[in-house]
């Protein structure tokens, strides 16, 4: 299985170079250009920090100065090269896919499987071909999962601060990784925390002969030892806050020293408060559209449309944080979903994770599953469609556009309900994955 898995990657490889190099011909021959808008932005960034100038004197560059330099090669040597990184970005992102899965006891053959849905979906390979880096985040977000199984908690922890500063969305998994942290201190050092340790305490001290301490004794001893293994238990926590919290500070205060107040402004502030009046798939856009015209949004309605997400986000944090994988799919979903701006690169943040959890869900092509993905695709085509009319028919259908935005909306909260319901629960916890396997 060893070798088709290199061949399977050869093939990957091989189908991004020819999109690549397709990409290059329609960009050169066709009216509608194959590479990514922002990758020319990406490239004009890099350019002005050849010149010893700020990315951020590129209109529309909103991204960490780390793209920016990484994509210097692309003035120095050849503007592929940022397509050629981000596709090698892809391929890794495949190969902790199938070594995620390996870890948690899945068969070679069907993390193989899992992992192909990845290298050769068409839509992710034609994402990092146009140039897009999102793949580099999701690289990024998959090494700290990996981190976090093989109790690497320093080096996950140091990834966690560096793709928040990139993507900031990331931000979402902190309390599930918290969570999770606090919970492996027992499969650490096989105990118990909290309420549990409690009522254990009770039992051992009352069970060691007839003559019972006095009873104001029992609770104080046991409140102390559980207070004691709760603290215990916030090591791991508050290692990973300090190491991933002050990455992501000395790197923003690293740029912030270089770029100014520009940089806070662009490549962070600016993602916090967005609101796009331009048309795209979120169910807010109409709303934002009709607003345009009266100023900044008011204080209730960013609180109404950020209510829908910090609920979302703090119940699938804390019904799902041992399952990693499946936690993180679940809140990238309806972060996206449920978010004020979407489009389609927005997809990648969630599908990367969707290999992770195919092990453990009932869904099957022939049945649910295939409903499900007809349903998500049936969504988007039905607001393409009209987003077609308004961009090349001429028509204005910007309501009928809305109606199908929160149709599509709709749709996928419907998948996302049968996604939950149909999830077999996996503890992501420490040795759990071995056990498993020695079970096996």
């Amino acid at each position: 299985m060893e070798l088709s898995w290199r061949r399977l990657l050869i093939f990957s490889a091989a189908a991004r170079l020819i999109m690549i190099l397709f990409g290059e011909w329609e960009d050169a021959n066709l009216e509608v250009k194959y590479t990514d808008v922002d990758y020319l932005v990406f490239t004009d960034a890099a350019r002005l920090v050849t010149l010893g100038r700020s990315p951020y004197e590129r209109y529309t560059y909103r991204y960490s100065p780390l793209l920016a330099w990484i994509l210097v090669p692309n003035v120095l040597l050849h503007p592929l090269w940022g397509k050629l990184f981000f596709s090698a970005a892809d391929l890794l992102v495949g190969h902790q896919i199938r070594s995620l899965l390996l870890l948690r006891g899945i068969s070679d053959h069907v993390a193989v499987l899992c992992a192909a849905t990845w290298l050769f979906n068409p839509f992710t390979v034609t994402i990092a071909t146009r140039g897009n880096c999102d793949a580099l985040a999701a690289a990024l977000i998959l090494q700290v999962l990996l981190g976090l199984l093989q109790g690497n908690i320093i080096s996950s922890a140091f990834w966690f601060g560096i793709v928040v500063h990139f993507r900031v969305y990331p931000i979402i998994y902190s309390l599930p990784f918290v969570l999770y942290l606090f919970h492996t201190y027992p499969l650490r050092n096989n105990t118990s925390l909290g309420a549990s340790s409690l009522t254990n305490s009770l039992r051992n001290n009352t069970s060691r002969g007839a003559s019972s301490p006095p009873k104001s004794s029992i609770p104080d001893t046991a409140k102390a030892s559980a207070l004691s293994r709760i603290l215990k238990g916030l090591t791991l926590p508050v290692e990973f806050a300090v190491v991933s919290g002050g990455t992501f500070v000395l790197v923003t205060a690293l740029c912030w020293r270089l770029y100014g107040d520009q940089f806070l402004n662009e490549s962070l502030l600016y993602h916090a408060s967005r609101s796009d009046h331009r048309h795209n798939f979120s169910a807010y856009f109409y709303a934002i559209y009709l607003m345009t015209n009266q100023g900044a949004p008011s204080v209730t309605s960013r609180i109404l449309s950020f209510l829908p997400q910090l609920l979302l986000q703090s119940t699938f944090s804390l019904k799902f944080f041992q399952d990693l994988p499946f936690c993180l799919f679940v809140q990238t979903f309806a972060f996206v979903a449920f978010n004020k701006v979407i489009t389609s690169q927005y997809f990648v943040w969630f599908l990367f994770l969707l290999p992770l959890i195919l092990p453990f869900t009932s869904l099957r092509l022939t049945k649910y599953g295939g409903a499900c993905l007809l349903l998500w695709l049936a969504g988007q085509s039905y607001w393409l469609w009209w987003a077609y009319n308004l961009e090349f028919g001429g028509l204005s259908c910007m309501l009928p556009l809305w109606v199908a935005g929160i149709m599509f909306l709709a749709a996928n909260v419907a998948i996302l309900a049968c996604l939950i319901r149909s999830h077999t629960f996996t503890s992501f916890l420490p040795y759990a994955a071995s056990a498993h396997k020695k079970v096996n």
